[in-house]
């Protein structure tokens, strides 16, 4: 008689892992989804640009009236360049000249206001007529505007001016 050794039949051992279509599968989906999601949040990139930049400029014009009732003296805000997307600075009403504050150039915005805006040192406004600042910007339809009111107030309002 012969003896027989007999070993059990076992399948054969799986590591642990993904199979390559598993992976593809995976990868396609979430190709797809940011696909679909890329422009909501340029959208909302551009939406949050046009909301800073119209609370750096009221943060400006809030200044600049400071700055006319602590000196008792006309303060002027000016555009860079004669542009307010090139930027803007608080001009230095005092004998020394130059400017209080400077801010640099918007990107991918335009900014469309007056001349220039003048406070009194009552914090009043120079004029009979309020300054508006229309701001738009690259990837969003809607616009934001600033407006100071005869009192010297800076307020936002979402809309075209």
């Amino acid at each position: 008689m012969s003896a027989v050794l007999s070993m059990p039949c076992r399948a054969p051992a799986r590591s642990g892992g993904f199979t390559l279509p598993e992976v593809l599968v995976t990868l396609s989906v979430i190709a797809v989804l940011a696909g679909l999601a890329a422009p909501s949040f340029n959208r909302m990139i551009a939406v949050q640009r046009s909301k800073s930049i119209a609370a750096d400029l009221v943060t400006v014009l809030t200044r600049t009236r400071s700055e006319a009732i602590k000196r008792n003296l006309d303060v002027t805000l000016l555009p860079t360049g004669g542009q307010w997307q090139q930027g803007w600075a608080i001009q230095n009403p005092g004998p020394a000249g130059g400017f209080l504050e400077q801010h640099g150039g918007v990107v991918n915005a335009t900014v469309i206001g007056p001349d220039s805006v003048v406070f009194h040192p009552n914090g009043r406004l120079r004029g009979n007529t309020t300054p508006s600042f229309d701001i738009s910007t690259t990837g969003n339809p809607d616009h934001r505007c600033v407006m100071v009111d005869l009192s010297g107030r800076p307020y936002v309002k979402q809309g075209a001016c």
